[in-house]
């Protein structure tokens, strides 16, 4: 599947082929922490599949629980998380699906991490549900 994506503030655009099949999520506390969010939703990516079209991101590396270091790449602009992958010759590209154009289309098939997962998690079906922003 081929797929497009970018920023929120759209300095920085790529395009990738894509196995939908490939979606998933990780509660682990790193992306728990560099979401701001109780997970970070993620489609793996052949790295000669993946195409930046515009801009460049910046990178930070963070040293895993596993002791592999990972690259976190993100855009200097707004901060949009575009991609995780190894430090150095990247085999893949963990792509964030919420910067991806056709995202409603890429559900997740496995979970990882699920020992870090948020309790609360698992019980969202039960929160209130509104359409748009509640006005105070």
């Amino acid at each position: 599947m081929k797929i497009e994506g970018n920023c929120h503030c759209g300095l920085i655009r790529y395009e990738a082929e894509i196995d939908p099949a490939k979606v998933g999520i990780c509660h682990c506390t790193d992306c728990q922490m560099l979401t701001g969010s109780a997970f970070s939703t993620f489609v793996q990516v052949p790295k000669e599949s993946f195409r930046l079209t515009r801009g460049a991101p910046k990178v930070y590396v963070k040293t895993a629980e596993s002791g592999n270091r990972r690259v976190q790449a993100f855009c200097a602009e707004c901060g949009s998380r575009l991609y995780a992958s190894a430090e150095i010759d990247p085999p893949f590209f963990n792509l964030r699906v919420g910067t991806i154009r056709q995202r409603a289309e890429l559900r997740p098939r496995i979970q990882l991490w699920c020992r870090s997962a948020l309790p609360w998690v698992t019980e969202l079906a039960t929160v209130a549900k509104h359409a748009k922003d509640l006005k105070s």
